[in-house]
């Protein structure tokens, strides 16, 4: 299976199945030097742990994280930093039956199209799962980017056909409520949303946002290597991610120019700002210094209990209740998984940047 590695300079490539013995990552092109212990990697980790609120699945897992190398006494070394949590509470036999059919929604179809062949305990590497190596990657992606003063800051705008009011959302809301939604008016009205399609046997997606400040003009490459470009690719391939807009996004299409475009004008201190931010951040593919502001439309759970068609190996129409533990809603442990992406993106980008003139290459052979 190729694909499994993202990133040019900041390189991750996870690893591992949901019913297997661990998952994990392992991130190369992290510089020496950075402070890292397993803590700080915990508390990304458990932001998207399973069974903590009657709205994600009931696995209960504690996903500890162990950093195999890479680290010593506290600090990054430089070389490839390897991290694994072990699966203590995988349950084989509720997935039995899907050895035999293709779940509506899922990959199990394509993956026996594809490799004659899969790993049918929980979906294998298409499972949710396999974003632990990837939150694992970004919680150090994100501690490169807070030493350079970037944050990377996401949140549920939506829930099924709840969404947020702007005018009533707090920051510090967002890890109070059970959906990771700034408006706690909006989150109420979510959890009743939500009970109302449990007792359907049903589900429902929504959208995640992500505000990026910090980030200075001129990072990305102009041509395939746009900032937008490998950000929509890492948030994109997020297994239950359907959908990605920048700025305006598609509402930029019933816009005419000038009220599109974002004017430029100089500060009193002769600093570079725009009137309006409709570009999300992003210009030709490189950052112009103002708040990189994404979304990420995310579908509803595929794994529901209401009785639905499909067919079976043997060439059948068949009827299936889907067994097993499921969450009736993904958009509340995503929100971390897209702002690791994200972080884990900035980096590369960053790094990559480094290059693109001279004088700063000067500077750093010039330094004591």
């Amino acid at each position: 299976m190729a694909g499994s590695t993202y990133g040019s300079m900041f390189r991750v490539t996870t690893w591992g199945e949901s019913h297997g013995q661990g998952i994990g990552a392992i991130i190369d092109g992290c510089p020496a030097g950075l402070a890292l212990n397993e803590e700080a990697i915990q508390v990304f980790l458990d932001r998207r742990r399973p069974g903590q609120t009657k709205y994600t699945t009931q696995r209960n897992e504690a996903d500890a994280v162990q950093i195999l190398s890479g680290v010593f006494e506290g600090r990054t070394t430089g070389t490839p930093i390897s991290l694994a949590v072990m699966n203590t509470n995988q349950i084989s036999r509720d997935y039995s039956e899907i050895a035999g059919y293709y779940r509506p929604g899922h990959a199990d179809y394509t993956y026996d199209a594809k490799y004659g062949f899969r790993d049918y305990r929980g979906g294998g590497r298409s499972s949710g799962r396999e974003t632990i190596g990837r939150v694992a990657a970004g919680a150090i992606a994100s501690s490169i980017l807070k030493d350079l003063g970037i944050t990377v800051c996401a949140y549920t705008k939506s829930i099924g056909n709840v969404s947020i009011d702007y005018a009533k959302c707090n920051k510090d809301n967002i890890l109070t409520s059970p959906f990771y939604m700034p408006d706690m008016e909006a989150s109420a009205a979510a959890e009743i949303l939500m009970q109302e399609k449990m007792k359907e046997l049903n589900s429902v997606g929504g959208v995640i946002e992500c505000i990026i400040s910090g980030v200075p003009a001129g990072i990305g490459e102009p041509v395939f290597d746009k900032l937008d470009a490998n950000l929509g690719k890492a948030i994109l391939s997020i297994g239950a991610v359907k959908a990605i807009e920048f700025g305006s996004g598609f509402q930029a299409a019933e816009k005419t120019g000038m009220e599109n475009n974002d004017p430029f004008l100089y500060t009193d201190n002769g600093k570079v700002t725009k009137l309006s931010n409709h570009a999300g951040g992003i210009l030709g593919g490189i950052s112009d210094g103002s708040e990189i502001v994404f979304r990420a439309a995310v579908k509803p759970t595929a794994s529901i209990a209401s009785t639905q068609r499909t067919i079976n190996k043997a060439g059948e129409n068949i009827n299936i209740n889907i067994k097993g533990r499921h969450d009736p809603v993904i958009v509340p442990r995503a929100v971390v998984v897209v702002e690791a992406m994200a972080a884990i993106t900035l980096v590369d980008m960053l790094f990559m940047s480094m290059t693109s003139k001279m004088d700063s290459i000067v500077k750093f052979f010039q330094k004591e």
